[in-house]
């Protein structure tokens, strides 16, 4: 069964109802049923981002998309003029989920339910309510960490605050903001179940045991990253490894090589956040032909597109590298043919990318000029000679007559991650991709190669620090692409200056036939500021409380 999170509308810290219509404080926690949907409401802050910047995924803020409208509300992140005044994204609402996390902690701390101890019921509310606290608990600590990675040092309410509080709380510390967490996440854990199948009602999407461990797992990896680990402790790095070693150890997931996009029943996946049935993603993502009408008006430019920057980074499957340069398509590879570029990648590409010559609800994509999915980007078409295809949902229908709508989940976190987090924290303490020993039983080579060999890519053989680093950070790019990782990922190894400027296409041109010719083209030249490894600090939560002063530096 599906821990569906209901949906909620608050219009500020303190002014917001924590009861979401349900019943009155007074008795809202008197009933069971109203109880869950309390802690529920906790589970729907959760962040995803099918399009969380004004319509964009927050990819397009990277060198991994671009998004079709030109004026949207992402490229203020592109062309540097977002600001303290204009932040762009609404993360700051992170503190209504912690504000309703604390509220359901203090409730329910006095919750009563023995006058039902006859219901038939009264046992499974018992067997899922021993869980309550410390999924709340743990959902408060990640939404501490997703507001911590966006602007570092962070107020931090424990207990939930009235508007004298919340307008003089001051600012934590980002290493003390991890320190809570991680004594959340080891406090919480072993109180938490590894599965709900085995618990009243066997739902999936609620908080376990694995979870918490990844969460501090995640936490450690941030804080040991150059970007607020500039001097790069090795200690911080192994207490990273150490993490995702216990988490690697206790064998309660496997990586799966099937698709898991909208699989939260998937091995590999450790939390999903679930979504009803909806057409929105397709309506914006989908080619224009395949809208039937329904992409129209200022619809019409609402689309992720992959860039060739990202395209460049899919190694062919003998694990040599391409990418498209002034020349033409360029690799090392003898079986590699520059004629059908696209054909004999990383099999990640084909889920991750749609483009020319691809099939595609029975027809065959042609992004060449004068191509059926050639047109200006003001029409629909694709800026970068690339449209997107991991999330899409294929089988989704437009047709008047045979209407097809289907669930798109987010996956929160997967094993994946947990295995390349061990291997960059292993190189980056010990400097040896090849290290182990007694206590860290690993290498960094194994742990990425794990990952590697599960979506069908032949090991990594460098061997070198330097050439390894480089080679994993592709892995995480190509592993992760649209699942939300590679925009923070710039931030945490302070690579922004280096990758987020220049922004390719490709544009193609029919010959003869199936014989095409590639060229590569500057789309849009990106203004990056090193300001932007933080998010700036919203200029109107510093009027109303002058203690989150400083503001981050350069806003």
């Amino acid at each position: 069964m599906t821990f569906a999170a209901i949906s909620a509308v608050s219009c500020g810290y303190l002014e917001f109802d924590e009861t979401n219509g349900l019943r009155s404080f007074d008795d809202v926690y008197s009933y069971f049923d109203e109880t869950k949907q309390m802690l529920t409401h906790v589970y729907s802050y959760i962040p995803q981002d099918f399009g969380t910047i004004g319509g964009a995924m927050r990819d397009c803020a990277s060198d991994d998309a671009e998004f079709g409208d030109t004026g949207g509300t992402v490229q203020y992140m592109n062309n540097g003029t977002w600001s303290s005044l204009n932040t762009v994204d609404g993360a700051w609402t992170l503190y209504y989920g912690i504000r309703a996390a604390n509220e359901f902690l203090q409730s329910f701390a006095t919750t009563d339910f023995t006058r039902f101890e006859k219901d038939p019921d009264y046992q499974n509310w018992m067997d899922q309510m021993q869980y309550f606290t410390y999924e709340a608990r743990i959902l408060k600590s990640f939404f501490f960490f997703e507001l911590a990675k966006r602007y570092g040092d962070i107020a931090m309410p424990l207990e939930k605050l009235d508007i004298e509080q919340a307008n003089s709380i001051a600012k934590t510390s980002f290493d003390a903001v991890v320190e809570y967490i991680v004594s959340e996440c080891d406090a919480c854990a072993p109180n938490l179940p590894d599965t709900y199948r085995d618990v009243a009602n066997s739902e999936t999407g609620r908080i376990t045991k694995g979870f918490a461990m990844a969460l501090k797992s995640k936490a450690l990896l941030y804080a040991a990253s150059e970007l607020h680990n500039p001097s790069m402790d090795t200690d911080k790095w192994k207490r990273s490894a150490s993490a995702a070693l216990d988490l690697i150890e206790t064998g309660l997931y496997e990586l799966d090589p099937a698709d898991k996009c909208n699989n939260p029943t998937s091995p590999e996946v450790v939390l999903a956040r679930q979504n009803d049935n909806s057409t929105t993603f397709e309506v914006y993502n989908f080619p224009i032909r395949f809208t039937e009408g329904q992409k129209n008006g200022s619809l019409v430019t609402m689309c992720t597109f992959p860039t060739q920057n990202l395209v460049d980074a899919f190694q062919t499957k003998n694990g040599y590298s391409v990418t498209l340069e002034a020349s033409g398509w360029v690799s090392d590879d003898p079986e590699f043919n520059p004629a059908r570029p696209y054909l004999n990648r990383d099999p990640r590409f084909t889920r991750t990318v749609l483009c020319n010559g691809d099939a595609f609800k029975g027809s065959v994509i042609a992004l060449y000029k004068g191509g059926r999915d050639d047109a200006a980007v003001s029409d629909g078409g694709s800026p970068t000679g690339y449209f997107l295809r991991k999330y899409i949902q294929e089988s989704t229908s437009f047709d008047p007559d045979a209407q097809v709508s289907n669930k798109h989940h987010w996956i929160v976190y997967r094993y994946a991650e947990t295995l390349l987090t061990y291997a960059e924290s292993m190189v980056e303490a010990f400097g040896d991709p090849d290290y182990s020993d007694a206590e860290y039983t690993y290498s960094a080579r194994w742990a990425l190669n794990q990952v590697r060999s599960n979506a069908g890519m032949p090991d990594v053989t460098v061997s070198g620090k330097d050439e390894f680093i480089e080679a994993l950070r592709n892995e995480w790019r190509v592993e992760f692409a649209f699942e939300d990782h590679r925009f923070w990922d710039v931030r945490r190894w302070k690579i922004g200056s280096e990758t987020q400027t220049d922004i390719y296409g490709v544009e193609i041109t029919q010959a003869s036939g199936s014989s095409y010719s590639y060229r590569r083209f500057l789309y849009e030249s990106r203004k990056w500021n090193d300001r932007m490894y933080l998010y700036p600090i919203p200029q109107v939560e510093l009027y109303r409380n002058s203690n989150l002063l400083p503001q981050n530096p350069g806003w």
